[in-house]
């Protein structure tokens, strides 16, 4: 029975890599169904993604291709399937409600484990779709303690990836290393532009002519992780920051779920604090 993988390799860059690799899968008699591959000439990182299609055994493809790669080189054999997700949210209800219909759809490429949220009022909506929803609430609770209550509800679950939607709380540094390129956010502007609290009134203010969203890995830096994807759309001088506000939203959705996509399809390869998506 014929078997499809995602081959995924970054490693230092080194002459005939591509041929290496390529014969790896041809002396399987393995048929590549797409390949794209790129070189950081900066820091001599090579990156490839190739998609093979044939009858192999996983460790032994894996043994090969490490056989034929520089020894530091990150190598994953990923045979598709549904990926898991926790999803993290506060009160605002588009950038959840999106993902939810396109998992009611089988669109998502993921199954969601739960919803947890800070406060009650997305109860009704994820109830809607059958979907955990766990309520920890954050008063009288300092952010470590908090985040405590959080981690134990995410832990009970088997995940891939945190998904904060629109959850409006800065996280602590033992929180992210916790879950190391894990976690996955959408902010409210075109990064690096109008960071933190509310950008759409830093935007207004500053009568720019297009806005936009950001979807990238959390890190310790307040919104400067690595960036997934991003979308723009033009404003004019008849917008105050609210219309912007409303129009963001839609942007913001979109590039979420764009981003989801990418990832959740073994489409993106950190790099430092940058992404290679193919």
């Amino acid at each position: 029975m014929e078997t499809k993988a995602r081959v995924l390799i970054d490693c230092h860059d080194a002459k005939g890599l591509v041929y290496k690799i390529s014969r790896v899968f041809y002396d399987r008699d393995l048929n590549i169904d797409s390949n794209r591959e790129f070189v950081d000439k900066e820091n001599e990182k090579f990156f490839m993604r190739t998609v093979v299609t044939g009858k192999f055994e996983i460790n032994e493809l894996d043994a090969a291709l490490r056989e034929v790669a520089p020894k530091e080189a990150h190598i994953r054999v990923i045979v598709p399937k549904d990926k898991k997700v926790v999803i993290l949210a506060t009160k605002e209800s588009h950038a959840l409600g999106d993902i939810l219909i396109r998992h009611a759809a089988g669109e998502l490429g993921a199954t969601i484990e739960c919803v947890i949220a800070n406060h009650e009022t997305l109860r009704d909506l994820v109830g809607r779709f059958d979907i955990p929803f766990f309520y920890v609430p954050a008063e009288g609770l300092s952010r470590e303690a908090h985040e405590a209550k959080v981690m134990e509800k995410i832990n009970k679950h088997d995940f891939d990836y945190i998904v904060l939607a629109k959850y409006m709380r800065i996280l602590t540094p033992s929180f992210v290393a916790a879950y190391p390129q894990q976690i996955i956010n959408i902010h409210h502007s075109f990064l690096p532009a109008f960071i933190g609290a509310n950008p759409y009134k830093q935007a207004y203010e500053r009568g720019v002519k297009i806005i936009g969203a950001t979807a990238h890995f959390v890190t310790d830096d307040l919104d400067e992780g690595p960036i997934i994807a991003q979308d723009v759309i033009p404003v004019n001088h008849r917008f105050d920051w609210k219309d912007m506000q409303r129009a963001g939203r839609d942007v913001e959705k979109v590039v979420l779920s764009r981003a989801l996509n990418l990832v959740l399809n073994d489409r993106v390869f950190v790099n430092g604090n940058k992404t290679i998506v193919f």
